[in-house]
């Protein structure tokens, strides 16, 4: 299974490089040459007998992105529409729906709807399965194809056919493709005393932008300083890794962000806090993250939370730890490799393990808690198909892991049928039943609470 967002950027730390052969003795050249051998014949073969004429390139660039499939889920080939796409959109300007999607046992499925765009006013949900495209079937085709499928100019219509658990039949949304400029930073005082900033992605700036609305909330708040900070980041997807640095530095006077653990132990990065810019390093900070809270999420929560600087609210975060960089094969290809994974600056690894809350707080649709708990529908990373592993597992390791992973799934499963039985809960609750802001969301007034329990504390001592 394989990740891609829909005109989002997610790729962090990306960096661009001249591809160069490396060099090898004479017996791994002679090892290797052998084992090519095969391909060589195997492409020979269709070649010469397949009943019509190929398109040698297209062979080989296929049998190249199959390679990429047997690594793990964000390693992948780059061909020449792909990498010119890869090279798009980290100023948060973008056209197309607004979702991020993978592919998971051969179905199309939405990981997260950006925030105010097409796809998200629309009601296009975390969980929801593509299964049309334009009234066409996507059974069958690639993540790629549904992608470019999606694609399209500024204006133009698009249907798209969801299949949605707890729900009957498809759901048909026609939504009209636009360009997009996604305002990362959203904020307002809730209670008159505690700051709500929800950052969407961590596009440029971000850090600038989540600064310059805790001064705006200062000013508003009563007795011109706030109680404390909730920081949303929950279906946040993540963007660009100095992003990450910037936004955890405003709350972190000095230390280790994040680092890197590579194949060479030798090859170990380090970000540190920022010592410049906007700091609040006093007022108690509480961290909102869920399901589809990613990479850079992770970082941020992770720091925050190694450091005891903020509680951390919510369920537990997406999983994605691995660094991948950008290998530039020549003007029009290139290949996305994971060359490492992040560490907290604990050394606690994310990878297929994510960010757990200090505070577990599930999800709510409406105001009335007991009537309303939502299944959480994310997709994390240890659910894509060949996801790399913290740690390097011996079969016997694996084989224990996945069967507890599948007994915690069919109790969670078994759990959520318990409660609809005895809710009589068949389908998706009105709309109108929902928070219609973070002053009525059940997770940001959990937060709020916990920051009082917190403000009160401090008064006490």
């Amino acid at each position: 299974m394989k990740v891609l967002s829909l005109l989002l950027p997610v790729l962090m730390m990306s960096a661009f490089f001249v591809f160069q052969a490396p060099t090898f003795g004479e017996d791994k050249d002679k090892s290797r040459f052998e084992k090519l051998e095969l391909f060589n014949k195997v492409l020979y073969l269709i070649e010469s007998q397949y009943y019509r004429p190929v398109d040698t390139e297209k062979l080989i660039q296929g049998a190249i992105k199959g390679m990429m499939t047997t690594l793990d889920p964000h390693s992948s080939f780059l061909d020449k529409k792909v990498f010119s796409k890869m090279q798009e959109d980290t100023q948060g300007e973008f056209g197309g729906l607004g979702i991020e999607v993978s592919h998971k046992d051969g179905v199309i499925v939405v990981i997260t709807p950006i925030d105010d765009t097409p796809a998200y006013k629309a009601g296009i949900k975390a969980g929801d399965k593509i299964v049309e495209i334009d009234h066409e079937s996507t059974l069958g085709i690639t993540l790629e194809e549904a992608v470019d499928k999606m694609r399209g100019k500024p204006g133009s219509k698009i249907t798209v056919g969801i299949s949605r658990e707890g729900v009957e039949g498809i759901k048909r949304f026609t939504l009209k493709r636009k360009k997009i400029k996604v305002s990362a930073v959203k904020s307002e005082l809730i209670q008159e005393e505690f700051a709500y900033v929800r950052l969407t992605q961590f596009q440029k700036d971000a850090g600038k932008g989540i600064a310059k609305a805790l001064k705006a909330l200062n000013k508003k708040a009563k007795n011109k300083k706030v109680k404390g900070i909730v920081l949303d980041l929950r279906s946040n997807p993540g963007g660009l890794l100095d992003e990450a640095v910037n936004v955890s530095s405003i709350f972190l006077k000095d230390g280790i962000v994040v680092s890197t653990e590579a194949r060479d132990p030798k090859q170990k990065e380090i970000r540190y806090v920022k010592k410049t810019g906007y700091k609040d390093l006093e007022t108690p900070v509480a961290v909102l993250i869920n399901g589809a809270s990613a990479s850079a999420s992770e970082i941020v929560a992770g720091a925050l939370q190694d450091y005891k600087r903020a509680i951390i609210v919510g369920t537990q975060s997406f999983g994605k730890g691995s660094v991948q960089s950008i290998a530039k094969i020549d003007e029009e290809k290139g290949v996305k490799l994971t060359i490492a994974q992040y560490m907290t600056p604990k050394d606690r690894k994310i990878q297929a393990v994510g960010i757990k809350p200090d505070i577990l707080v599930s999800e709510y649709e409406g105001v009335w808690v007991s009537d309303h708990e939502k299944e959480s529908r994310f997709i994390r990373e240890k659910d894509l198909r060949n996801h790399l592993t913290a740690t390097i597992e011996t079969p016997e390791e694996k084989k224990a892991r996945e069967a507890k992973e599948k007994e915690e799934r069919l109790q969670r499963i078994a759990e959520i049928k318990e409660r609809r039985r005895n809710k009589g809960k068949t389908g998706d609750k009105d709309d109108k039943d929902r928070p219609e802001g973070p002053g009525e969301d059940y997770q940001v007034l959990q937060a709020v609470k916990h920051l009082k329990t917190i403000s009160i504390s401090k008064t006490l001592l």
